[in-house]
């Protein structure tokens, strides 16, 4: 009987140790450090590309705004922030990227550039200035104007998570 206790206290043991130790992961996908970071300032990203959609400017503010307001816990402020972005829009544009049996263009590409001034004013070594560009594609047969703004929006998520991830994620 006594040999039956022994691996049956183990595996009590074993039980209440697994149970009692829990691994707790927490992903916040940034690196900030909030005793010295607490406001980030964005100003206007203004088109200066050639080929202008008007709507695109105030997409992409919102998007970007929405963006640290949701994944961060800094408080958007319109100047003077902890952290600073500033820039504009400097391509919008569209080319054929391929060609049909027939000589014709069957899928358009669009691109957006942006052009990001960053400040981190608790931590100058880490402004810079750098562009993040998107892409998206579109079969020919369908209007630009049918398509245009779901493609510009998905471009938009992937140009700020770029600058998301180059300016608070740091990994």
């Amino acid at each position: 009987m006594r040999r039956h206790i022994i691996p049956f206290a183990l595996t009590l043991l074993v039980a209440v140790a697994l149970v009692a130790c829990t691994v707790s992961y927490k992903f916040t996908g940034t690196s900030i450090d909030y005793t010295k970071v607490k406001t980030v300032s964005l100003d206007k990203f203004p088109i200066r590309a050639n080929y202008v959609w008007s709507p695109m400017e105030s997409m992409f503010y919102n998007s970007l705004s929405d963006a640290f307001a949701q994944k961060t816990k800094l408080t958007v402020l319109k100047r003077n922030g902890d952290l600073q972005l500033s820039g504009e829009i400097v391509e919008y544009s569209q080319t054929n990227k391929s060609i049909s049996s027939e000589g014709y263009s069957s899928m358009v590409q669009l691109k957006i550039t942006v052009n990001v001034r960053f400040v981190n004013n608790t931590k100058h070594d880490e402004d810079f200035e750098q562009r993040f560009s998107a892409t998206a594609d579109y079969e020919s047969s369908q209007q630009l104007s049918a398509v245009q703004e779901t493609l510009v929006q998905e471009m938009i998520d992937d140009i700020i998570d770029q600058i998301f991830n180059a300016t608070v994620a740091n990994w």
